[in-house]
């Protein structure tokens, strides 16, 4: 039977970085005030030069180096974005041209926060049926520019960013069964609305106007959106630990979509994980949407807190609303 295995991680961080003194400057909170509501100190945005395609194709090259892995010899990409370089084409695409890959399929997921483990599990269905060996999945998100940095429920929150993974084929030999172990993906369209860009899709085209009431910007329903999703996260990471007889002490590390600090800590405290077991970089960057779970991940696995063996959580939640959860056997 094929097992599906990732064999190298990346990501990728713009050289600006944003500290809560300059959001501040926008807002009637100090800088500490910010912290304390969101646990971020700094986050960077992408510079004028930079977009999503291009930082996930940073990104990718540090996961093919890290797997040793020629780009060449990846069979598809698909790439999770709220953000894309332009409406279409794919950015995907623009991935391929850019690392200098084959003529192999490359398309883009929309799926909020959740993009990258609905792109992992894309790339194991795709593994597993033959249609190919090695995949990069990558997230990449330039969330700056869609913010009304006087909105306090998201200008405090994002950052910009890219994570890689590469996911490979690989008949099962071994006893032990290592690798992606599964993945769950969920969705509850019911609640689309509590985080929204309004206008620029087919529903409600720009206009001189909407762009005059600020409808191109992010907006977000926090305290509604957070209850109900970390209510639905918690249950479906408890859920898929029962499903292969686990619980939470054999977990050497948990890695989570990095939505706010408060929220990392409430989801580990009501899991009772440890917080060293906590993977967090939330300090640092903010809230990079899709791309905060790999970029999270490849830090914890050049950190050295993740080894060949290791048992990995892995959770996501965000618009939509979707919410997904992953384990893999390191």
């Amino acid at each position: 039977m094929i097992r599906t295995r990732i064999i190298g991680t990346g990501s990728y961080l713009p050289s600006r970085v944003v500290s809560n003194e300059e959001i501040a400057s926008k807002l009637r909170l100090s800088p500490l005030r910010i912290q304390r509501l969101t646990g971020i100190r700094t986050r960077h945005w992408a510079g004028d030069h930079e977009a999503s395609s291009d930082m996930a194709i940073a990104a990718g090259r540090r996961a093919l180096d890290a797997a040793d892995c020629a780009a060449s010899s990846i069979d598809a990409i698909i790439l999770s974005t709220t953000s894309p370089d332009m409406v279409f084409p794919s950015t995907a695409c623009s991935v391929q041209r850019g690392l200098g890959c084959r003529q192999v399929g490359a398309f883009d997921v929309s799926a909020s926060c959740s993009g990258f483990l609905y792109g992992l599990s894309m790339a194991q269905a795709m593994i597993q049926s033959g249609q190919a060996k090695t995949c990069l999945i990558v997230a990449s998100e330039v969330k700056s520019r869609s913010l009304d940095l006087q909105d306090e429920a998201t200008a405090l929150l994002f950052g910009d960013g890219a994570g890689a993974a590469i996911l490979r084929g690989e008949e099962d030999r071994s006893l032990e069964w290592r690798g992606v172990l599964g993945i769950r993906l969920y969705a509850d369209g019911a609640h689309h609305g509590l985080i929204r860009v309004p206008s620029g899709g087919s529903r409600t085209p720009l206009s001189s106007d909407r762009l005059r009431n600020q409808e191109h910007t992010l907006r977000m329903h926090g305290a509604s959106l957070f209850r109900i999703v970390v209510r639905r996260i918690e249950q479906a990471m408890l859920e898929i630990l029962k499903e292969f007889s686990l619980c939470p002490g054999d977990l050497k590390q948990v890695v989570l979509h990095q939505a706010n600090g408060r929220i990392l800590s409430h989801l580990t405290n009501r899991l009772r994980i440890d917080q060293g077991r906590l993977a967090s970089v939330i300090e640092r960057y903010g809230n990079t949407s899709s791309a905060s779970l790999p970029i999270a991940l490849d830090d914890a696995v050049r950190s050295g807190n993740i080894s060949t063996g290791d048992l990995v959580l892995l959770g996501s939640f965000g618009g939509g609303l979707t919410w997904a959860t992953g384990l893999v056997r390191w």
